[in-house]
């Protein structure tokens, strides 16, 4: 078992709360709303963000070397769903959490 240092302890902490973000948001929020926040393009973004910062924090989790290049993938998908939530209202924290999730996993992935 390799040990976590605080950089990965904080980016699988940021994948997690981007990952809850994104589900919440969306269950409770972009589903009540309608519209363009239920648009098939966002709305898969916003599941897929969910999906690939659960699996990326996983990989951390169990000390694979492939946490690497799911960070990679992360870090463009967070950044991607930022985006795409900063151009609809009410998803401020969504917005938030996707970028500093994104942050933190561009420096995993270095």
């Amino acid at each position: 078992m390799h040990p976590m240092d605080d950089a990965m302890r904080r980016c699988v902490d940021d994948c997690l709360a981007c990952h809850r973000a994104c589900v919440t948001t969306f269950s409770q929020h972009c589903l009540d709303v309608g519209g363009a926040h239920v648009e098939p393009r966002h709305a898969r973004l916003m599941l897929a963000c969910a999906e690939i910062c659960r699996t990326s924090a996983y990989f951390m989790e169990l000390g694979t070397e492939f946490h690497k290049q799911s960070c990679a993938l992360c870090a463009e998908v967070c950044a991607e769903c930022a985006r795409s939530c900063a151009d609809l209202e009410g998803m401020a924290d969504c917005v938030a959490a996707c970028r500093r999730c994104a942050d933190s996993c561009r420096q995993m992935a270095a």
